[in-house]
């Protein structure tokens, strides 16, 4: 996950497109960080995914999304996930977070969001145009 590439990544819901750029500079940053920034970029990157997966959960309540507790799940099994590795990342043990980092976060964003951020976007974006 090198870098932002508003052809592939963007989804067209302003909030959800600066949170995901985010979450790209995040995960790009650890993957070129020494031991030390790794530590604080993956605090970083855990604290992000906590409030950008509150942003868009409350998103799918209010908006009444149909996928919204499938989508929720998928959330809390990554953040619980993250708050495993960070409690080895914290103990300085590095070396599975980061390989976690560089092979499997990216392929799950790609995934999650071509599926289950884009399903959101569409919905979002069809309520926003009828309103």
């Amino acid at each position: 996950m090198a870098a932002w590439d508003e052809a592939r990544h963007a989804l067209g819901v302003d909030e959800m497109d600066a949170t995901h750029q985010a979450f790209i500079g995040l995960v790009s940053a650890l993957g070129e960080a020494d031991d030390a920034a790794f530590k604080t970029l993956f605090a970083e990157l855990l604290d992000h995914c906590r409030s950008h997966f509150a942003a868009e959960d409350a998103l799918m309540r209010s908006s009444r999304f149909a996928a919204t507790g499938e989508h929720i799940g998928e959330h809390q099994r990554v953040l619980a996930e993250l708050r495993a590795f960070n409690r080895s990342v914290q103990g300085g043990r590095l070396m599975v977070a980061r390989a976690y980092v560089r092979e499997n976060m990216p392929e799950w964003f790609d995934l999650h969001l071509s599926t289950m951020d884009a399903a959101l976007a569409a919905h979002l974006r069809k309520l926003r145009e009828s309103a």
